[in-house]
């Protein structure tokens, strides 16, 4: 890295004080956004020996690790406990007692270390990854303006690479009245320090029904509002077991309405008025209705993008576009802003392989950007694994099978009743899961795996290789599940297929 201050500053890559002073450095690679997705990205980088800086307006770790991802899960998980042990004889008895809604907030606190990145910082310090605190701005090819809170500019220059790791933000749906009420957004939700009386969400996907979840154990009563089926894109029966465990945890569904028009009456609650004819009164409205890039103001338009839009990119991360500004291919993109799998870890995925191939670029390695090479994020498209932490969680990996068809494969379904399962008796005196095997005919390898159930997400990671690995079913009858476990699911899968001396 180098550093030229314009103003005559007498020690280099020191901080300037507050009277609108310009500082520029140079890198190999400039990571623009500080989130976990980004992290990752700048840690292959100066592992490959490419000097490397990362540029935050916010908190270093990003969403996933203050607003997202862990404090979400830490709301979730002591409901998720006490609903687990009420369900086995001998220790339902032992359960005295609702969830403690403080004691709760106050892990959660712990977990997301009261809102403070100084554990990440080290950690930036520890790997030789540069930080920038500010707002930054691409302002040409290779080069990034940040804005400090000060009010100065330091303009960071790239030899080789820069790579817009910003994330998204929640889609605010044109709803008549919504942006007077003050409504909460994911961020609202999982860093909340009380819990209303009551919520109302708009949403019916993956946040809305894991907040759902989360506010309905901490006392608070619960309205889900989604325009069509809870889950869409997920497997039927996915959706129709979590709006029965939902309705089931005293949430109220209302699915197939949406909202006509929000108003904040003269108590201070807000009033939904739902096109199915209901009016849903609340303390609060939670926000769940989808993401939007967070590149608006990030200088796209200096290098002949659009700002606002989310970012094309090949399989080895490298921006798409038209613009002569990015003929030598210096512009890569991870993460959300992609709208390739808005999921940390995919977006931590596609970073290890920006990473590489950036490094493999700038110091002229062999590039292996073939399907399922070092250098590509193949599993985008056909092996992202999700788990929505409700209860019962939902476990899956690859293509529905409705998926699949529309993908013109030759298919067949294996559904399994985890009832029946002699490892499930361990978990729950009563256990209702449900799991669905989609095969290829012509390969007679898997292209998707739904589970549904307690505990099901351990299970996700072995589908998930054997989707990757297109291990063939005749190899997967000697992958034994151990018994007594959810594994011996897999078993049952293979028994409905058939063995394959049945097959001929």
């Amino acid at each position: 890295m180098t550093t030229e201050p314009e103003t005559g500053d007498p020690t280099p890559g020191t901080a300037t004080p507050a009277t609108g002073k310009t500082t520029r450095q140079t890198y190999d690679v400039i990571v623009l956004g500080g989130g976990a997705v980004a992290e990752n990205v700048a840690d292959r980088t100066v592992q490959g020996g490419l000097s490397t800086v990362i540029v935050e307006s916010e908190l270093v770790g990003g969403d996933c690790s203050y607003w997202a991802c862990m404090p979400s899960k830490a709301l979730l998980r002591s409901g998720a406990v006490v609903n687990a042990a009420r369900r086995v004889g001998g220790a339902r008895e032992a359960v005295t007692g609702d969830v403690d809604p403080l004691a709760v907030l106050k892990r959660r606190n712990t977990i997301v270390h009261e809102w403070s990145d100084e554990g990440q910082v080290s950690w930036l310090d520890s790997t030789g990854i540069a930080l920038v605190r500010g707002f930054g701005r691409l302002s040409g090819v290779r080069e990034v303006t940040v804005t400090g809170s000060d009010g100065n500019l330091t303009v960071l220059t790239a030899n080789h690479a820069v790579v817009v790791s910003t994330g998204s933000a929640p889609l605010l749906p044109d709803i008549p009245g919504l942006d007077t009420v003050d409504p909460w957004s994911s961020r609202d939700a999982t860093s909340a320090q009380t819990i209303p009386e009551s919520l109302a969400i708009i949403g019916g996907g993956v946040t809305a029904v894991e907040m759902a979840q989360a506010y309905a154990s901490l006392g608070s009563r619960v309205t889900l509002i989604a325009r069509s089926e809870i889950l869409r894109g997920t497997e039927p029966f996915a959706g129709e077991m979590v709006t029965k465990g939902l309705r089931t945890n005293g949430v109220t569904v209302h699915s197939g309405t949406k909202p006509l028009q929000v108003v904040r009456n003269q108590a201070g609650r807000v009033e939904l008025s739902l096109s199915n004819g209901e009016t849903v009164t609340s303390t609060e409205v939670l926000v769940a209705t989808g993401r939007v890039p967070r590149t608006d103001d990030i200088g796209l338009d200096q290098v002949g993008l659009a700002p606002g839009d989310w970012l094309s990119v090949d399989d080895t991360m490298r921006v798409q576009g038209d613009s002569p500004d990015l003929a030598d291919g210096w512009l890569y993109a991870t993460g959300d802003v992609t709208h390739r799998a808005l999921l940390t870890h995919q977006g931590k995925y596609q970073a290890r392989a920006a990473g590489d191939v950036i490094t493999a670029r700038a110091t002229g390695k062999p590039v292996d950007d073939a399907p399922w090479g070092a250098h590509v994020a193949t599993a985008d498209h056909t092996a992202v694994p999700q788990v929505t932490f409700t209860d019962p969680e939902v476990a899956s990996v690859g293509l529905t099978a409705a998926a699949a068809e529309k993908a013109g494969y030759r298919i067949r379904s294996l559904d399994y009743d985890l009832y029946n399962l002699a490892g499930t008796t361990e978990l729950a005196d009563d256990y209702s899961g449900q799991a669905r095997a989609v095969v290829d005919l012509d390969r007679e390898v898997l292209l998707g795996v739904t589970f549904v159930g307690q505990d099901v997400a351990e299970l996700l990671h072995a589908a998930t290789i054997a989707i990757v690995g297109e291990v063939p079913i005749s190899r997967l009858w000697h992958a034994v599940p151990s018994y007594p476990t959810i594994s011996e699911v897999w078993l049952r899968f293979l028994e409905a297929y058939g063995r394959p001396d049945d097959l001929r």
